[in-house]
C-alpha cells in the first residue's frame, strides 16, 4: 500500500467481484454511511420489539464491522497521508463511543426506555461522526496521494471477511 502516487487502473471483467470490491474507499464508506442511516430511520418506524431488535442487531453488525475496517486500513492510511494529528485519533475515540453503546443494546431485550435511549444516542453520535468524516476527512484524504481505489479493495474485502464471520 504506497501512498506515493495514484494507480490509473483499467477495469477487467474477467473477474466478476461484489459491487463493493470496485468502489474506491471513500465510496466504500458513504454507502456504508447510507445503509446506517436507512436502517436508524427503519429502526424509528418499527411497530414492534421483535422488529427493533433485529433492526439493533443490524445496525451493531454494520457498524461494528465499519468501524473495524476504518480502524484497521483506512484511518492509518490516511493519518499516513495527511500526517494528521487530530482528524483521525478524534474519530478513533468516536468509536470508542460507539463500541461501547454498541456493547450496551447488542442482544439485549428492546424493553424501556434505556434502551430506546441508548439507540438514539447511538443514532446521535453516528450522525455527528459521518458529519465529520464526510465534511473534513474525506476531502482532504481525497486531495493526497492515497491510492483510493486500492484502499476500497482492501476495505472490501476485509469487510466481506468480517461479515462472514460474523454470520
Amino acid at each position: 500500500m504506497t501512498a506515493s502516487t495514484k494507480t490509473l487502473t483499467t477495469k477487467t471483467p474477467a473477474t466478476p467481484k461484489p459491487a463493493a470490491a470496485a468502489q474506491d474507499a471513500i465510496a466504500l464508506l458513504k454507502a456504508d454511511h447510507g445503509t446506517v442511516s436507512g436502517l436508524f430511520e427503519e429502526y424509528e418506524k418499527a411497530d414492534s420489539s421483535k422488529k427493533r431488535k433485529a433492526l439493533v442487531a443490524e445496525i451493531c453488525t454494520e457498524l461494528s464491522v465499519h468501524a473495524q475496517i476504518e480502524e484497521e486500513i483506512f484511518y492509518p492510511a490516511v493519518k499516513a497521508a495527511l500526517k494528521d494529528k487530530l482528524l483521525v485519533p478524534e474519530a478513533t475515540v468516536e468509536h470508542a463511543s460507539l463500541k461501547d453503546l454498541i456493547a450496551q443494546i447488542e442482544g439485549v431485550e428492546p424493553d424501556g426506555e434505556l434502551y430506546a435511549a441508548k439507540v438514539k444516542v447511538l443514532s446521535e453520535y453516528v450522525k455527528h461522526h459521518v458529519k465529520e468524516e464526510q465534511n473534513e476527512m474525506f476531502p482532504k484524504a481525497k486531495a493526497t496521494s492515497l491510492d483510493l481505489a486500492e484502499l476500497g479493495v482492501q476495505m472490501a474485502a476485509r469487510k466481506t471477511e468480517l461479515l462472514a464471520a460474523r454470520a
